[in-house]
């Protein structure tokens, strides 16, 4: 297969907008399996993806299609996910294709996620087909939606093919675009193996498999190579493609996608983004890679049985190569025991991990409350990053405290515009620019990523019907008027509850988190106080009723006075207890108040 006759290129889109249902459709028009074998959202492999209707890992797949003349072109279809969570799966994705395929639903139209990922796609140099999907609804309106790329986008959409994923309808068309429009991988000046780690995840039979496209040099069999950026090398056993069957060959040839296994015993020997090459004929230098993600999210994670420690250790492994947006380093927790501190791109990645580990590993797990990463600068003039409200320095140490802002863009139609801007306004937000496309409407707000990162996407879909989209990016750090709220247990701080907020919302919180302890808490036989707490400043409090036992029962009458001795012995033996009583709080006292959904 000579390298003009083949095309990589991805398929993005906003969530729901049909890319996992086109790639079935160009799967079953190029014959990569057939009609018996053939179901929907083929590529969505993991159960929780097809449970949930969402794409997590962007997924390859290798075709052939024929041509006029007979003329046989080699495909390399990579599945991307939709929601802003994913972004890194996306770009990712992207660095390995020359081309992309820009689905946009023809009745929904441009939304926030379809900008992301176009000018992620223009950003890598790539060619772009605009395809309207979804032409069989009546709600459809191409010829607006057509309209709509070219105002907000900026590329020609006046060639838009119109295709419906559902029915197939358009699909030979869109393969003969592929074709015609982009282009065949470019080559590098080397003789070299030189090959790009795109991705890499962990089979229970095979072990660590790895995706790679081949930038230059042949790939084979047998061959030993090296990750430049770990030094590490090994004996290629297998190698192949996904049709999206295992399809073995003998060699990956350059220019193609495919993968091989190598027999990897270290997790950390994969990074994502790596170049890998001849270990006996090594490339000169290393090709740039990937930026690295940044973690927007902290939260901790502890095993509910202390001896699922280990196992949890070795699946955070195994879930790392995976997901190479994903982040753990181990954690100590005076309440809780021995966890792990793990950073997310979003609380949509948080969900989906948690529920991996508990799914493909069987453990059970208790999550703290997420945090976002606050910048401080102390009196020294020292500056630290804390992601854990347990490690802020004490107050007398502090200058200020920084928080990561982001700017948001939301698409909505104008009738529910003013609930929206409410929404912002309540969670510090400050308007930045307000423009209409049609009967739609951009909104860009300047938030408080720790107010975001919470519920704000739930209740944005709750008042606009579903409607709006939403996306963001990192403006920078600003600094706020923002403290850290300590929770009290019997006059006695515990880590694991307290959290940092902006002032105004302290005392509520607090409240809050008070409340629910109060109703968790098991009853002793001394009150209990539990108290919010900024410093030294008590800003709420509950107090739990200690057991009443009648200690005067016994008497048959006599003088008060014999009443009120035992009762004065009863209070005093009360306030003993009270000074020298450790209060327990249960594991499903902190696993309900610290449930994330909360």
């Amino acid at each position: 297969m000579t390298i003009e006759k083949i095309r990589n290129f991805s398929i993005i889109a906003h969530i729901d907008h049909g890319k996992s249902t086109l790639a079935d459709r160009i799967i079953q028009t190029c014959g990569g399996l057939s009609e018996r074998e053939m179901k929907q959202q083929v590529l969505d492999s993991m159960d929780i993806e097809r449970e949930r209707g969402i794409t997590i890992k962007a997924q390859t797949v290798y075709l052939q299609y024929k041509f006029k003349d007979n003329l046989i072109y080699n495909f390399n279809l990579m599945d991307t996910p939709g929601h802003v969570d994913f972004s890194y799966e996306v770009s990712r994705s992207l660095a390995a294709c020359e081309g992309s395929l820009l689905v946009v639903d023809a009745s929904q139209g441009v939304e926030a996620q379809t900008l992301a990922n176009v000018y992620q796609a223009i950003d890598n140099n790539h060619e772009i087909i605009p395809i309207l999907n979804k032409i069989d609804l009546p709600s459809a309106e191409p010829e607006r939606v057509k309209k709509q790329i070219e105002d907000v986008i900026g590329i020609d959409a006046s060639q838009a093919i119109e295709v419906s994923a559902k029915t197939g309808q358009g699909i030979e068309k869109v393969l003969e675009d592929i074709i015609l429009k982009l282009p065949a991988p470019c080559l590098l000046d080397s003789s070299s193996l030189v090959a790009l780690l795109i991705d890499s995840w962990y089979d229970a039979f095979l072990g660590v498999i790895i995706l790679v496209r081949i930038k230059s040099g042949t790939l084979k069999k047998g061959m030993k190579i090296r990750m430049m950026g770990t030094q590490a090398s090994y004996s290629v056993e297998k190698c192949g493609f996904f049709t999206p069957k295992i399809n073995y060959v003998d060699e990956l040839q350059v220019g193609e996608i495919g993968f091989f296994t190598a027999g990897i015993r270290h997790v950390s020997d994969c990074k994502v983004g790596d170049t890998i090459t001849d270990d006996l004929k090594p490339a000169e230098k290393s090709l740039p890679g990937f930026k690295p993600s940044i973690p927007v999210v902290f939260c901790g994670l502890y095993p509910i049985d202390a001896d699922d420690y280990d196992v949890l250790k070795d699946s955070l492994g195994k879930l790392r190569l995976n997901d190479a947006s994903f982040s753990f380093e181990p954690e100590t927790s005076a309440a809780l025991g021995l966890g792990f501190r793990c950073g997310f791109l979003g609380l949509l990645h948080l969900e989906i991990i948690q529920e991996r580990l508990s799914r493909e590993f069987n453990i059970n797990l208790m999550t703290t409350s997420p945090s976002v990463v606050y910048e401080i600068e102390k009196t020294n003039g020292e500056i630290i990053d804390v992601d854990n409200p347990s490690n802020l320095p004490d107050i007398s140490h502090i200058k200020n405290i920084s928080e990561p802002f982001i700017s948001a863009t939301i698409l909505l139609p104008d009738q529910y515009l003013g609930a929206v801007m409410k929404l912002c306004n309540e969670r510090r937000g400050v308007q930045k620019n307000l423009t209409y496309v049609g009967n739609r409407a951009m909104l860009v707000f300047s938030l408080p990523l720790a107010e975001v990162v919470f519920d704000f996407y739930d209740k944005l879909k709750s008042i606009t019907s579903g409607y709006a989209s939403f996306d963001y990016e990192f403006e920078k750090n600003r600094e706020n008027d923002l403290v850290k709220v300590q929770i009290l247990v019997n006059n006695e701080s515990v880590d694991a509850l307290s959290f940092i907020c902006h002032k105004e919302s302290a005392a509520g919180r607090g409240k809050v988190f008070c409340e629910k302890l109060k109703n968790l808490i098991p009853r002793q036989q001394f009150k209990i106080p539990l108290q919010a707490a900024i410093g030294g400043k008590i800003i709420a409090r509950e107090t739990i009723s200690s057991f009443r036992k009648d200690v005067t029962a016994k008497l048959y009458g006599g003088d008060v006075t014999r009443k009120n001795k035992l009762l004065d012995k009863q209070k005093k033996g009360k306030k003993r207890m009270r000074q020298f009583g450790k209060v327990e709080i249960p594991q499903s006292a902190f696993i309900n108040v610290l449930k994330t959904n909360d």
